[in-house]
């Protein structure tokens, strides 16, 4: 029987067989890169928002604290984003013709909340409870950076599981007194002393914080 291909054919068969063994690998990690690339996990990118809301001014310059807006966040596992009745506490008597206020307005003339872009958004599968950090001395800054000094609101990093982990495998650095949690300048002096004493105070043991249970229920 006379051959059906010629005898380069198999080199062909084999480089092709190589590539293939060598693509799989090279898209799987592509792909891991990929997802924890800033493009596609938001971090450092200031989504577009219904109103240009700045913490650099309203939490820096003005020295607001972020509990008058995110009223949930001592008691609920939502910090809670503000209704537009909050915002009119103040612009009701200042700015009142300011056009990038002006959705501001309509959104109190109406009753319609403004739909605003969501800039954390964790997975469905991890719980998160803003009361339960708040109360055992993770102050605001950990999670979303110097927003005080952000003129749009972006995410610092990307939540990651590693993230997480690293605070609940070692949340000392992380621990402020119950006074500063929201005090977005505040800075530990000692950070020795201070970590054994928050730890303590706090009652806080870093091999009960990693179990799998606690974030996936």
């Amino acid at each position: 029987m006379p051959q059906l291909f010629p005898r380069w054919s198999n080199s062909v068969a084999r480089l092709a067989f190589a590539t293939l063994l060598l693509c799989v690998p090279a898209v799987v990690a592509g792909l891991m890169l990929h997802v924890r690339s800033d493009w596609f996990t938001g971090a450092g990118i200031a989504p577009v928002q219904p109103v240009p809301f700045s913490h650099a001014h309203h939490s820096g310059k003005l020295g607001i604290d972020c509990r008058y807006c995110h009223t949930g966040v001592e008691s609920s596992p939502v910090a809670g984003i503000p209704p537009t009745r909050t915002c009119m506490t103040c612009h009701s008597q200042l700015w009142t013709e300011a056009e990038a206020l002006a959705p501001v307005r309509e959104s109190m003339a109406s009753g319609q909340s403004l739909r605003w872009t969501r800039v954390t958004d964790l997975a469905d599968y991890a719980y998160f409870d803003h009361a339960v950090h708040v109360h055992n001395g993770v102050g605001c800054a950990s999670c979303h950076g110097a927003v005080q000094t952000m003129p749009l609101t972006m995410a610092p990093h990307a939540f990651h599981m590693g993230f997480c982990l690293d605070c609940h495998r070692d949340p000392g650095p992380n621990l402020r007194p119950p006074a500063r949690i929201t005090d977005m300048d505040w800075s530990p002096v000692d950070g020795a002393a201070d970590t054994r004493a928050l730890l303590a105070h706090y009652d806080i043991r870093s091999e009960r914080l990693d179990d799998c249970s606690i974030c996936h229920r």
